[in-house]
């Protein structure tokens, strides 16, 4: 089936084109501003249309009747001139139902597309769409949350006009998923219109400072709160903004004549990740906890980790390498230690179930 999609360069158009080539509709007619083709030669063949493409803050407010009715009606004419009956989605606005230059031209644009399709029996499928965000959104343009993430990425000022203005957001990939499930024959359905089902509501203040605090992750070594769906898909948005001169960051390396110790990650509920980089011959440990316990895991390099129960004078071996990757689990009660008995750096991936507090460390030294 061939997919014509208007506006597909943009926010919305050009997440929607790739997950459907993801997919393997591969066949889809790209519409926006600069296309050569005409709409004609699209509109011809078409079997699904994603009606995208509209004004959202043009310099010129007689431009929004233009390309947000204008352009429907021009799309509707070309399909009709065609005799073709394909099923349209189109992306309207929660700012329909409102009194301002913007909202009036998707009401109208709504109205035609109704009776279009109430007329000629095709399947109109209209979603007003609260605040989208994502990946490949545009700052000053389309979202708040673009524009935060961009500018906070950067250090710079953001403008919170009233901190307790609620708003409705929807994430990008949730809304493809949706437009997607509408191509293939189950829209979500609501009052005549179509819902992407999965919203999330935050106040202007609220959504500040989670997002400054996605800032501050590097510091602190921290990590947001992945269990939150919302908070999981803004942070992924987050980072979508990032510099592409600011990808990495350094982490504070504890060395010494033995090697060196990293932290990593630190959460407040999953413990705290690190990496310990051991000298040929060198022996680390020999220590227990009475709570804490930790995994261990060599990725390069080889040694020998030992145990011994603490009050028993039993040893026990495990012999780990970077060629054969195992987790050995370090149990509360039993002193151990970690020698690198090969002739090249050892490197271990240490994980503890508690970050580290100096002033409750649980670590007492003890010979294995």
């Amino acid at each position: 089936m061939k997919i014509l999609v208007t506006g597909a360069k943009g926010f919305i158009g050009k997440n929607l084109v790739v997950e459907l080539k993801n997919r393997g509709y591969n066949d889809i007619y790209e519409y926006d501003l600069d296309t050569t083709v005409s709409l004609d030669e699209y509109t011809r063949d078409c079997g699904f249309v994603f009606h995208l493409a509209g004004i959202n803050r043009p310099e010129n407010p007689d431009d929004y009747m233009k390309g947000n009715y204008g352009f429907t009606a021009d799309l509707l004419n070309s399909l009709k001139k065609n005799n073709n009956r394909a099923p349209i989605l189109v992306t309207s606005s929660i700012q329909a139902e409102k009194d301002n230059p913007y909202g009036i031209s998707k009401k109208a644009a709504e109205d035609l597309l109704f009776e279009y399709g109430r007329l000629n029996s095709v399947d109109v499928m209209i979603y007003r769409l609260p605040n989208v965000f994502g990946k490949w959104s545009r700052p000053n343009y389309n979202t708040v949350v673009a524009t935060y993430c961009h500018n906070i990425a950067r250090d710079m000022d953001i403008r919170i006009n009233d901190p307790d203005t609620e708003l409705t957001l929807c994430y990008i990939d949730d809304v493809v998923q949706e437009f997607i499930k509408a191509l293939e024959g189950n829209p979500t359905r609501l009052s005549g219109y179509c819902v992407v089902p999965v919203t999330y509501k935050v106040k202007l203040g609220k959504l500040a400072s989670i997002i400054k605090e996605f800032r501050e992750c590097r510091k602190n070594l921290s990590l947001p709160d992945m269990s939150d769906p919302f908070i999981r898909k803004l942070y992924s948005t987050y980072l979508s903004f990032l510099p592409e001169d600011c990808f990495t960051y350094g982490l504070k390396m504890n060395c010494d004549v033995r090697g060196s110790f990293t932290e990593f990650i630190r959460t407040p509920d999953r413990g705290q990740f690190s990496v310990n980089i051991s000298k040929p011959g060198i022996t680390k440990g020999n220590h227990w906890h009475h709570s804490k316990h930790e995994k261990f895991l060599v990725v390069s390099g080889e040694g020998i980790i030992r145990f011994r129960k603490v009050g028993s004078d039993k040893i026990i071996e495990y012999k780990v390498s970077g060629e054969n990757l195992q987790v050995v689990e370090i149990p509360p009660g039993y002193t151990h230690s970690i020698v690198n008995t090969g002739d090249s750096d050892m490197v271990t991936v240490m994980w503890a179930n508690e970050c580290f507090d100096p002033e409750n460390p649980d670590t007492y030294y003890m010979e294995v």
